[in-house]
């Protein structure tokens, strides 16, 4: 494949933790790595520029909002994602199907595809696995996620068991009817928490040797332990030689937990959502920054760390922007929360480089929640 390669570096010898290298068309990623959330082909309150200068890689969007809204032919005319938006470095597409079924007000499921109404205006609209691989063809991703179908936890063994088989056959004729060789591939195994679908799924995806995987359905409402556990079985089935993906989680101790059970990649939108209104993260846990108690206080939001927010502004001038509806208090916290995770895998990255993973992340959980 076309400007596509993924190798291994260094394994731990006590778990499944990593450290690889991916190559793609715009640029080399150091794993494991988190990617920022740029739906709609923005991460939210922030500019490519800022996103370059924290260190980012690699961003994600998505193909179902993109496709509605401005329309991916769009897209395709300025030149791709990348000249649309102004981004630099590689960009990873998901497949909208999460969107189709959690945010559509009306879906209609077949083994044909999705039948679903745009959450915007109520219009109708079929989403293919042909169609889709056209759509994120037109975006020009570096790396496209295959259709699959996403359930909710929980949900039967039954329904699970007819979605894996839909993803299955989605992902074969997804892979049909790509025709970029620039662009990389990924399967989504599901099976939502039974491990008998999620053995089955990973295993006819690896069949269609693609050039990566996820996994997906989780972080949609089951406890984290439950996932933690769904890891734990499913990871090993997965090729060795192949970044794995772990879809929609980007808290930090899903972020030390998912790479010690082999995870290179991961994705959320948490950072940026709990930044806009008001959260950030910090070693020593999150400061609510509305809170009245840091109307006086005009320390850094967080001492240790190093970001231009951190550097410019006190908590009492963060506070008041919040408090005064300003814009710039949405950046700034936003900042602030990215910097800290790009910051936090550098940190999982060198433990892992070094061996000292298992001391490094008990450190940072006694920090960061007290334990």
């Amino acid at each position: 494949m076309e400007g596509f390669q993924f190798e291994v570096i260094k394994e731990s010898p006590h778990h499944r933790g990593r450290l690889g290298r991916l190559q793609t068309p715009h640029g080399r990623i150091q794993t494991p790595v988190f990617m920022p959330v740029g739906t709609q082909a923005t991460v939210k309150a922030m500019r490519p520029e800022d996103l370059t200068d924290i260190g980012f890689p690699i961003i994600l969007s998505n193909t179902y909002h993109l496709y509605l809204r401005p329309g991916s032919e769009i897209v395709r005319e300025a030149g791709g994602l990348h000249d649309f938006m102004n981004w630099p470095g590689a960009i990873l597409t998901d497949s909208g199907g999460f969107q189709v079924f959690s945010l559509s007000n009306l879906t209609k499921v077949s083994d044909d595809g999705v039948l679903f109404r745009s959450h915007i205006d109520g219009s109708s609209h079929l989403f293919t696995p042909e169609r889709v691989m056209e759509i994120e063809g037109d975006l020009g991703a570096d790396i496209i996620m295959a259709f699959d179908q996403c359930l909710p936890y929980p949900s039967t063994h039954e329904t699970a068991e007819a979605a894996v088989t839909r993803t299955t056959a989605w992902a074969k004729r997804c892979k049909e009817a790509k025709t970029r060789d620039d662009q990389a591939l990924f399967g989504i195994v599901q099976g939502v928490a039974y491990q008998d679908l999620r053995q089955r799924s990973a295993g006819e995806l690896v069949e269609l040797d693609l050039p990566g995987y996820a996994i997906g359905g989780l972080s949609v409402g089951e406890p984290k332990p439950v996932m933690y556990e769904v890891l734990e079985y499913t990871v090993p089935l997965l090729p060795r030689d192949k970044p794995r993906y772990l879809m929609g989680v980007g808290s930090p101790d899903c972020l030390w937990e998912g790479v010690e059970r082999g995870i290179d990649m991961f994705d959320c939108v948490f950072p940026t959502r709990i930044g806009r209104n008001g959260t950030a993260m910090t070693r020593k846990g999150r400061v609510i920054i509305r809170d009245a108690r840091y109307a006086r206080d005009f320390s850094p939001l967080d001492p240790d760390c190093s970001c231009p927010t951190c550097r410019n502004y006190t908590r009492a001038y963060l506070r008041h922007l919040f408090k005064a509806g300003e814009i710039l208090a949405m950046h700034l916290v936003t900042y602030h929360n990215l910097h800290f995770l790009h910051s936090l895998m550098e940190e999982i990255r060198q433990a892992l480089e070094k061996g000292t993973f298992a001391q490094a992340k008990a450190a940072f959980f006694n920090e960061f929640y007290g334990a």
